[in-house]
């Protein structure tokens, strides 16, 4: 039999997060974001569950392309624009609507031959500091752009560093937001500002024309912990699971795994899961990270090994050899383990959870 490991992606679950997108933002259009691979859970999974969304966002043509394979008609956008010239072909070819996000971008539109102008959203730094044109540069940026015959519409979009909680003791998005509205009043375009977090902490503020909906079509809660997904109304869009390979019966004084990094105080009953770290299960994560045995939330104990690791039995007489465990997602009989949950013990995120499961592990629709 092959090894028990498997991922589920959980298309009624992307529909009824995308939903929670559109509920948020009744006036605006949903940009549903399938970069890095649909957030791990594979664009050509994740598309069923996603295709009441108004448009995709994403960063590789490639992935722009196995969308169009997909029979999308509909819009697509290129986050970070094009990365050379000839990229502009493609767009013209596929029908991508790209960021500008820089002087060089619009050098390389300007010097492109298309028989059809391209729709393009022009980004502001707004205070992120990653990409886009500062506050004193927008609108010259604009007006070349306007100029070109190459363009057709022009957007104008920003991204917000701090729409998931407080900045410097102060609303997260207010500077940013200011700074927006500065640069662009008076510029005709459709406005994208809103990810996940300012779609659902800050609409209708932020949610005019079109928001980008991105960790929150997953199931992931950007302002984890201070809210959960039961509080967003969010399901889990990914589930990862294994099974027990091994039970040992440990007694005081005995150690578990690697490292030794776990000692045993009283007699104490492990089970071994097929899942490590080759699986994209966080090496990092510390003894007491949760999981779900048989449906029944208990921990990890010591170190995550490549392909195992051990959790603890001593308060589940009943599950032994065989029994299911949920690293994250939805367990057995109703039972939920959200990923932000195991990531926050881990000390990471949930989307690099959802981003790092291995191509050796099996997945498939559920």
């Amino acid at each position: 039999m092959p090894r028990p490991i498997e991922a589920l992606v959980h298309t009624d679950a992307l529909a009824h997060n995308l939903a929670r997108a559109r509920a948020q933002a009744p006036n605006a259009r949903v940009w549903a974001v399938v970069k890095a691979n649909a957030y791990g859970h594979g664009i050509e999974r994740a598309f069923d569950g996603l295709r009441a969304a108004d448009g995709f966002a994403l960063l590789d043509l490639a992935e722009a392309e196995r969308l169009r394979a997909l029979d999308w008609r509909g819009p697509i956008l290129l986050l970070e624009g094009v990365f050379e010239p000839r990229d502009l072909e493609l767009c013209s070819r596929l029908k991508l609507w790209h960021a500008v996000h820089c002087e060089q971008q619009i050098d390389w539109l300007a010097m492109h031959k298309t028989h059809e102008p391209h729709r393009v959203f022009l980004k502001l730094n707004s205070g992120m500091n990653r990409l886009g044109f500062t506050p004193a540069a927008f609108r010259a940026a604009y007006a070349r752009l306007e100029a070109l015959p190459q363009v057709d519409e022009i957007g104008l979009m920003t991204h917000f560093s701090d729409a998931d909680s407080l900045r410097r003791g102060a609303d997260g998005i207010a500077h940013q937001l200011a700074a927006f509205q500065a640069a662009t009043e008076g510029l005709a375009g459709e406005r994208t500002i809103a990810n996940s977090a300012a779609t659902l902490r800050h609409a209708p503020r932020t949610t005019e024309d079109w928001v980008r909906a991105g960790i929150m079509v997953y199931g992931g809660v950007p302002d984890f912990p201070e809210h959960d997904a039961a509080h967003w109304d969010l399901r889990p869009a990914m589930t990862l699971r294994s099974r027990l390979i091994g039970v040992q019966q440990l007694q005081p004084g005995d150690t578990v795994g690697y490292g030794s990094a776990f000692t045993a105080e009283q007699p104490t009953r492990i089970g071994v899961v097929a899942c490590g770290y080759a699986d994209g299960y966080p090496r990092h994560a510390p003894t007491g990270t949760p999981v779900l045995v048989d449906g029944q939330r208990t921990r990890t104990l010591g170190r995550v090994s490549m392909d195992m690791l051990a959790v603890d039995l001593t308060a589940l007489p009943a599950s032994g050899w065989g029994s299911e465990v949920t690293l994250w997602g939805e367990g057995p009989r109703g039972s939920r383990l959200p990923i932000d949950e195991v990531a926050q013990a881990a000390g990471t995120i949930g989307y690099e959870l959802m981003c790092a499961v291995a191509p050796r592990v099996p997945v498939r629709c559920a």
